[in-house]
């Protein structure tokens, strides 16, 4: 199966992305793995022609809005992401119209058409620099309500939140930290900003996927409980084989991130199957926020 993967790929000028909850069959056969917006933008600056995502629905849309020239497949049509499914243009637009004139800060993991809406858009490893760049004093997060009370912890803005969740991060509770905690007493606890802010408090380190492989690939300590979806235990330890990594809960498992098998890519490659293509008027005020956001990463790099 990889070797006809690997031939496909070199035929057809392709680029495989594999996000870090994805199997670790799909994580092993990737050319990159990473976090959503990292993968596009890494595919954006290659010469690929097609970009095979192994992801969800969102991630390959943005996959589009970077990369407008090239071909975006998505393996399995039916992989969606269940906070994105939350928010949608015209509900926001309802609510852009009840609030005053505000800033609109908007998750990656949202739909293009929700993003072609916003200001500017977040991950959750720079939420707090977005929120804090803004020139206003009041500003509207969406879709993710744990990310947005993660934000307003930072800030002195007023931040209206949307009532949006990943049901992933949501399932995890303080008695399973607790338990988790008592099983492990000699681990760092580490949190995805996407949990329950009373879970959030009890973290060692907060941190997004990325942010999770770089602070213990540094760490000098050997064990951790990992608080975000069970896919990233793989690269963690992959990375860091003299460590040892604990699921935070066993609950913490994304079915749709798990869809996705290599055959699916073979036959998206050989099909080219699950072409997701962002429309130019929704693409292009999308990108705008995007682009806000890289650019605001770019100034505080060079400062």
């Amino acid at each position: 199966m990889q070797s006809a993967i690997r031939r496909l790929v070199k035929e057809k000028k392709a680029i495989i992305l594999a996000h870090n909850y994805q199997p670790p069959e799909i994580q092993d056969l990737a050319d990159l793995c990473g976090d959503s917006l990292e993968l596009s933008i890494k595919a954006a600056q290659t010469d690929a022609e097609i970009i095979v995502f192994c992801g969800v629905h969102f991630m390959a849309e943005t996959a589009s809005i970077l990369s407008p020239q090239k071909t975006v497949l998505l393996p399995r049509e039916d992989a969606g992401c269940l906070m994105a499914d939350m928010i949608d243009p015209e509900s926001l637009k309802l609510k852009i119209d009840q609030l005053p004139p505000m800033p609109v800060v908007t998750y990656v993991n949202s739909t293009a058409a929700v993003k072609a809406l916003s200001t500017i858009c977040c991950t959750s490893a720079n939420v707090i620099d977005v929120v804090n760049s803004l020139d206003a004093p009041e500003i509207l997060m969406t879709p993710d309500r744990n990310l947005a009370r993660y934000a307003a912890a930072h800030t002195n803005k007023k931040v209206h939140i949307w009532d949006g969740f990943c049901p992933t991060h949501e399932w995890l509770t303080v008695e399973d930290v607790e338990q988790a905690k008592k099983a492990y007493p000699n681990a760092v606890f580490i949190a995805h900003p996407e949990c329950r802010p009373e879970v959030v408090a009890m973290a060692d380190v907060v941190a997004s996927t990325s942010g999770m492989l770089r602070h213990v690939r540094q760490s000098s300590r050997t064990e951790f409980i990992i608080g975000t979806e069970k896919g990233l235990l793989y690269p963690l330890q992959k990375d860091n084989p003299d460590k040892r990594f604990y699921p935070a809960s066993e609950k913490m498992l994304c079915k749709n991130m798990k869809k996705i098998g290599p055959e699916d890519v073979v036959r998206s490659l050989e099909t080219m199957s699950g072409e997701v293509k962002v429309p130019e008027e929704i693409r292009v005020p999308a990108l705008a926020a995007v682009q806000r956001m890289i650019d605001l990463a770019l100034k505080k790099r060079a400062s």
